[in-house]
């Protein structure tokens, strides 16, 4: 009764779909699991006006990119030289596929997976920190056990422990400081008192997202390069990767200044399949998931 069976595309549906009809000229490219972590490459289509409806232009088994782009090259030149702009994060296969397969199309690294790699590196050197603060303390306890007496961890002002204090900390460190609550503010303070090398990075990270509220790209360019020097002089080494990650890929990230484009509509159209997803308690039959899919978004 629902057409699985006389599905045009049912043949080679676990590979990839394909719907060249909804291409429009800005494009969104992203991942995700359908079942067992499994990714599959999403391809989607930005300037959609009714909701859902012609939402999807492919769907690909995998993230290779010479799968990706064996799948995209089935749609004709003519169709894909329409394509100008495509938002995605900043894995290097998508990159490269986007590249070979729209040659007229921009590549626009989403802000938002740029801010995080910059926030994941402030939380990596917390981390790190933490678990120095934990051998430490067994180390401690240990002595003193040994020693047959009993171990009191240092206690700060906050009521924290150190290692406490680090663990506590992780959601501060996200946030803008007007945004901490009083307790924030005051965890904070010990924190970066007795992690000055913490406080410059929180500040490096401060100074990046500041990068966003650039006016052009221009100015976008010579605001990074100050921030580059300042991570060069901290000689941070969680940030010098990501210095030289967002490097590599700079000229997609700067390519956001153009037009403000974000891969928003990708993660929303991720969200929805998720919890259609989440409805069907799981995926057991892909073929079947990927048609609903297309009756849906298609």
């Amino acid at each position: 009764m629902s057409g699985f069976n006389e599905w045009e595309q049912k043949p080679h549906s676990e590979d990839y779909l394909l719907f060249p009809e909804n291409i429009s000229d800005h494009l969104s490219i992203d991942e995700l699991s359908l079942s067992k972590g499994e990714l599959y490459t999403f391809i989607t289509n930005k300037n959609t006006k009714v909701k859902n409806k012609h939402s999807l232009v492919a769907v690909i088994n995998g993230t290779d990119a010479k799968a990706i782009q064996e799948v995209l090259e089935k749609i004709p030149m003519e169709i894909r030289n329409k394509v100008q702009e495509v938002s995605m994060d900043m894995a290097r296969n998508m990159g490269l596929a986007i590249k070979n397969c729209f040659p007229n199309a921009k590549r626009v690294i989403d802000r938002f997976h740029v801010v995080k790699l910059v926030l994941d590196a402030l939380q990596h050197l917390r981390v790190k920190y933490r678990w120095e603060a934990i051998k430490e303390e067994n180390i401690a306890y240990k002595k003193a056990k040994d020693a047959g007496q009993k171990y009191y961890p240092e206690v700060f002002s906050n009521g924290d422990t150190l290692k406490e204090l680090l663990a506590r900390s992780r959601y501060l460190l996200y946030k803008l400081e007007d945004d901490w609550t009083m307790k924030q503010a005051q965890r904070a303070t010990i924190l970066f008192e007795k992690y000055p090398l913490l406080k410059a990075a929180y500040n490096l990270t401060l100074f990046f997202r500041s990068i966003y509220k650039a006016t052009s790209k221009a100015n976008a360019r010579i605001m990074f390069e100050d921030w580059k020097q300042r991570v060069l002089e901290t000689n941070i080494e969680e940030f010098n990767s990501a210095v030289f990650s967002i490097e590599y890929h700079l000229e997609n990230v700067l390519n956001f200044f153009d037009h403000y484009s974000t891969n928003a509509y990708a993660e929303s159209f991720n969200s929805k399949i998720k919890g259609f997803r989440e409805n069907l308690r799981g995926v057991t039959d892909i073929k079947f998931f990927l048609f609903r899919l297309s009756k849906l978004f298609a």
